[in-house]
């Protein structure tokens, strides 16, 4: 019997137990489309984020207070710590001490909600510099404007919204000159952000802008700063400037051994490198796991065939009568193990794709995150290669079995 004549004979006996067939495959589509989903979400995931890093500009740096997190409880300790101050700003912009920075611009993190009338609205509330937003991330009020430096130097209590806290707050109402309350204290709205969506750390709709003076004094009485951004003049080597501003920071606070340092500095080819490495482990974490799914659907396979062997034995036995070889059957349940998990997994992997376009959709749908839709051709052909090598695998025994059965027993066999 021909290659060709086995594969239709495989085919025809798949069809006559179809239902069986689809149960069977069910744990390598769920394998296949789990591998393939993690993959392609992952590289999603990271092209987001490294999209959003990268908008910042190569020559941003960020200065944040306390010891560089190594786990995630780590993050309240910086939030808490008080080592970044004015004295530290004034520092690092003397040219003798950073010859290639060309801003320094604080920031205070204000906990709490918004509030105006009746209506109250949890944003990320922000003490900032006057246009920090515009030269950082290239945001700009498009109704108002930003506070000024006076502002800044006065305390003002003035405050920049994002489109969505404007909506919530005001609905179609004009904002501008209204009084919201921050922190228990009244703030007058001189600028509303146009709706740009996440941008790195936050979402520019959810936000608000008021002096980091007016934060620090008015709203929360304290001296210091929760994190620092800084930029680089644009022709400056970015590692060179970090350098100087660790150097600088350890003279202004007497550091002199670098495992007491009180402050640590985010470039954005550490953001870079940390998101690389974040995701690459946690996609080979969670491809680990859905691995396990195939190996299941590879042992389901594997007792399903010889449930079919063992109620084809008199077709085995009448086939062999004919004149089929024990390499025949063993080829056709050979094919027959390798159809099914072949296309368990091209349906697995269609169907990984088609979640993954969808989540690209709704994420810029619904949630303003530029989400691009990553089509993993490695995954793709990983999942499918290993689904029909677990065919292989899992396929021998049974085939192996059929083949050896003694044809004037199987035809006996009730």
């Amino acid at each position: 019997m021909n290659i060709n004549a086995t594969i239709k004979t495989s085919i025809r006996a798949l069809k006559a137990n179809w239902g069986r067939s689809l149960l069977t495959i069910l744990g390598i589509v769920i394998g296949v489309m789990a591998i393939v989903l993690v993959i392609a979400l992952g590289q999603g995931a990271q092209k987001l984020i490294l999209n959003q890093v990268q908008s910042i500009g190569a020559n941003t740096i960020i200065l944040r207070p306390g010891r560089q997190p190594t786990q995630p409880t780590d993050a309240a300790e910086t939030l808490l710590s008080d080592s970044l101050k004015q004295r530290d700003v004034d520092a690092l912009l003397k040219p003798v001490n950073v010859p290639d920075l060309q801003t320094a611009d604080p920031a205070v993190l204000v906990p709490g909600v918004i509030s105006y009338q009746n209506s109250v609205y949890r944003a990320t509330v922000l003490g900032w510099t006057p246009n920090a937003l515009g030269e950082v991330f290239n945001v700009y009020p498009d109704q108002g404007s930003f506070f000024s430096q006076d502002d800044v130097k006065t305390y003002a209590k003035v405050i920049v919204i994002g489109s969505k806290v404007k909506q919530e707050l005001f609905g179609d109402s004009d904002a501008l000159g209204q009084f919201v309350t921050v922190h228990g204290q009244k703030l007058q709205v001189v600028g509303i952000l146009p709706s740009k969506g996440q941008v790195t750390a936050f979402n520019v709709d959810d936000i608000g802008l008021l002096p980091y003076s007016t934060a620090q004094k008015t709203l929360l009485g304290i001296d210091y700063f929760h994190e620092i951004f800084l930029r680089a003049k644009p022709d400056a080597d970015v590692d060179q400037v970090a350098a100087d501003i660790t150097a600088t920071l350890r003279e202004t606070h007497n550091i002199t051994d670098p495992s007491k340092d009180d402050f640590f500095v985010v470039t954005q080819k550490t953001i870079v490198a940390t998101v690389s490495t974040v995701t690459q482990v946690l996609t080979i974490f969670l491809v680990a796991i859905a691995s396990i799914s195939l190996m299941v659907g590879g042992i389901g396979i594997m007792n399903i065939m010889l449930v079919s062997v063992t109620e084809r034995t008199q077709e085995i036995g009448l086939r062999k009568a004919v004149g089929a070889t024990n390499e025949n059957i063993l080829l056709q349940f050979m094919i027959e193990a390798l159809i099914l998990t072949f296309a368990g997994g091209v349906l697995g992997t269609s169907i990984a794709i088609t979640i993954s376009a969808l989540v690209s959709t709704i994420a810029q749908t619904y949630f303003a995150l530029d989400w691009p839709f990553t089509l993993p051709l490695g995954a793709i052909a990983l999942g499918v290669g290993v689904s029909t090598a677990i065919g292989l695998i899992f396929g021998l025994y049974p085939a192996r079995k059929a083949a050896a059965k003694d044809p004037i027993e199987a035809l006996r066999f009730e």
